[in-house]
């Protein structure tokens, strides 16, 4: 396994996002465009699953945006994301991505074109994390397991945090395990440096360039019913979010 098959085990989570993006669009989205894609794993997920589904999958690195074959109904592109024209239903931005973004001058030019992409009724979603933690170093573990018995230790670090300049430094870190035994070890398989953004910049910013309406969630839906179908409200009071929390937010045309 290298470091892009490990981001997809451990980092992300298409089938839970595939519904969770849909419910809060509320309009039934066929086409979906997932910026700063990676390897398209949630595009190829919402085309398998979404009836009619396409994509769109943009990139400034080609190196991972083909590693799931080729799919008509997937437009991939390996351009800056601001450079994207393809029209879309939804539009996402996730795993914190829109900290690639370091200056409100690059935030404003990167959300007008995403506003421009967006027909009537269409959504740009974007997800951010906040709270008493966010500008502190630190390290958070998780275990995944493969399908083969083996242990996947993925390790989150916060490397470094300048609550005066809004950038953090943030770093992907596995280890490989079967039986205690270490096989592999990936130190830095992915290097961050974001600007994170807080809810209410973004609440601005997507005024700023013409959303009408702006709107946070959770990143966990509010319930779920016996077919897969999420339902989630938008959060209207602060008390409902955690000391420390991960939500999306959303900028409806």
């Amino acid at each position: 396994m290298d470091r892009f098959d490990l981001y997809e085990l451990c980092v992300q989570s298409p089938p839970h996002l595939v519904p969770l993006l849909s419910a809060i669009h509320g309009g039934g989205p066929k086409v979906l465009g997932e910026d700063f894609c990676g390897t398209a794993a949630l595009s190829v997920h919402w085309v398998e699953t979404v009836e009619e589904g396409r994509a769109v999958a943009v990139d400034i690195d080609p190196e991972p945006l083909g590693r799931h074959g080729v799919d008509d109904r997937i437009t991939r592109h390996a351009v800056d994301v601001r450079e994207a024209r393809d029209g879309v239903d939804l539009l996402f931005a996730g795993n914190f991505s829109i900290g690639y973004m370091h200056t409100r001058a690059e935030l404003l030019d990167y959300l007008r074109n995403a506003r421009e992409r967006l027909g009537e009724g269409g959504v740009f979603l974007c997800d951010t994390y906040g709270g008493e933690g966010s500008y502190l170093p630190g390290l958070v573990h998780r275990v995944h397991m493969l399908p083969d018995g083996r242990r996947v230790r993925y390790t989150w670090e916060q490397r470094d945090a300048n609550a005066m300049t809004g950038r953090v430094v943030d770093v992907l870190h596995f280890r490989i395990e079967r039986g205690g035994v270490i096989e592999d070890e990936m130190f830095d398989a992915f290097v961050y440096d974001w600007r994170l953004w807080s809810v209410p910049e973004l609440h601005d910013a997507m005024a700023e360039v013409g959303f009408s309406c702006v709107e946070v969630f959770q990143k966990m839906p509010d319930a779920e019913d016996d077919e897969g179908k999420v339902y989630i409200q938008p959060v209207t009071d602060p008390e409902e979010l955690d000391d420390s929390f991960i939500v999306v937010v959303a900028a409806r045309v």
